[in-house]
């Protein structure tokens, strides 16, 4: 198992309940990561928050499949889980403590701190992730014989929560859909005139600049742009964007401000914030200044800076099978971001369905192939179907799923009807998978 991180370590975990001695190599902290922070296996990086949680949410509805079939890391996400409303947040250290107690107490999990430089002759699974090492990104580019595609991530600043203005900032949720009186979010509301000042100094900041090789095609994943590349497409594109302010009201004023910053809840001690949906590559100095116009953090104390990175993955429409397997050599997997999969549940996924499957290939056991009709099914087919010409990265979302024979009109009423197909349709098809010899 090449890679510590959420595909990886639900791959090992997997593979290893299976039955197969599994050896999970992380190069980390020996050498770090541009974008990693510490060494601990498991680590989020971006956000602390793995999506909504209702049932009738694609992610919601992507971790139940997940947790039918043992997903570990969803159980350690319960248990490090903090406030935020109706998404599933962890505490990030306690999160990737449980997942690293529970591989080093397998007997059949070894750990080993590091870095393979070559995709291995034996069986394996590859979850080195979008920032695979350059020398091993070279061997699995001479194994799949074509170039990686690239695109860009980016970071959200942190901030200390006694350090946020809460006679300016509220707590409240979307809709009054938190689980506390007051709302698991700090909300910084903005008027019109302080929006557009925010805009205007946003995009005027000085970002970072990508690198020669970097900036040669630069291709920026839709799902997380940086806050200054959302503000380049219109005036009004924030607040319709991260800062748009639904479902809020000031208390101050009574009324819906016009556009409002959220804040989530980073740790359990509930002394850490992260600015929801602020990615941003501006520099750091100009971000501190920038990001301190926004009400409530004019004495904003951060605990880590927004950064972008490039993001590293393999053209999985012309490389792999539905079952994560490689086909062009039966013995290796991938799994993770590499793949194309993007979320950090449907990360974890791929790496359960190809932890699973090559403990199955192992055992000379049919590989599974998850119904296109689940979220997990259907996310598997489609980075192993899309037309490569086009290929980017794709979250959960009911979008690629088999429609509906006869489909209600109401948006939510759909989404209940294809939650309940794909629970029913995951049950049928395990219940089956699990007595074929």
């Amino acid at each position: 198992m090449i890679g510590g991180g959420l595909a990886g370590t639900e791959a090992a975990w997997q593979a290893a309940e299976a039955g197969i001695n599994v050896t999970l190599y992380e190069m980390r902290p020996q050498r770090q990561t541009p974008a990693h922070q510490t060494g601990n296996l498991a680590e989020l990086v971006c956000s602390n928050s793995l999506g909504s949680d209702l049932p009738d949410r694609a992610p919601g509805l992507l971790k139940n499949e997940l947790r039918r079939m043992n997903s570990l890391l969803l159980r350690a996400a319960s248990a490090a889980a903090v406030p935020a409303g109706a998404a599933l947040a962890v505490d990030r250290d306690k999160f990737a403590s449980e997942v690293l107690t529970a591989l080093e107490q397998h007997p059949r999990v070894r750990i080993v701190r590091e870095e393979i430089l070559r995709v291995p002759e034996s069986p394996v699974i590859i979850a080195s992730g979008p920032l695979t090492s350059d020398s091993l990104a070279d061997d699995i580019t001479r194994l799949v014989g074509q170039k990686y595609l690239h695109f860009y991530d980016a970071l959200a600043p942190i901030v200390t929560g006694e350090s946020i203005n809460m006679e300016i900032a509220f707590r409240a949720s979307r809709y009054g859909r938190g689980e506390d009186a007051d709302g698991d979010y700090i909300n910084c509301p903005l008027n019109k005139e302080e929006y557009e000042r925010f805009v205007e100094a946003v995009l005027t900041a000085d970002s970072t600049p990508l690198n020669q090789f970097e900036a040669e095609d630069p291709k920026f994943f839709e799902g997380c742009l940086p806050i200054e590349q959302i503000a380049k497409r219109g005036h009004d594109s924030l607040a319709f964007g991260p800062m748009r302010p639904i479902g809020l009201r000031d208390p101050r004023t009574g009324k819906r401000p016009w556009a409002v910053v959220q804040l989530r809840q980073d740790n359990l001690a509930g002394t850490l914030f992260n600015l929801v949906g602020f990615q941003t590559n501006i520099r750091w100095n100009d971000q501190k200044r920038v990001l301190r116009m926004i009400p409530g953090l004019e004495q904003a104390e951060f605990m880590r800076m927004g950064q972008m990175h490039r993001n590293t993955f393999i053209s999985s429409p012309d490389l792999l099978h539905p079952t994560m397997q490689f086909r062009r050599r039966e013995d290796v997997f991938f799994a993770g971001q590499i793949t194309g999969v993007e979320g950090y549940v449907g990360n974890l996924g791929t790496g359960l369905v190809a932890g699973l499957n090559a403990a199955r290939w192992f055992n000379g056991q049919p590989l599974l192939t998850l119904p296109p009709t689940t979220m997990m099914g259907a996310l598997c087919h489609y980075v192993t179907h899309a037309d490569p010409r086009e290929f980017q990265p794709m979250k959960a979302n009911f979008g690629i799923m088999p429609p509906l024979e006869n489909p209600p009109k109401g948006k939510r009423e759909r989404a209940v009807e294809y939650a309940a197909r794909a629970l029913a349709d995951l049950d049928t098809y395990l219940s089956v998978a699990h007595t074929t010899p």
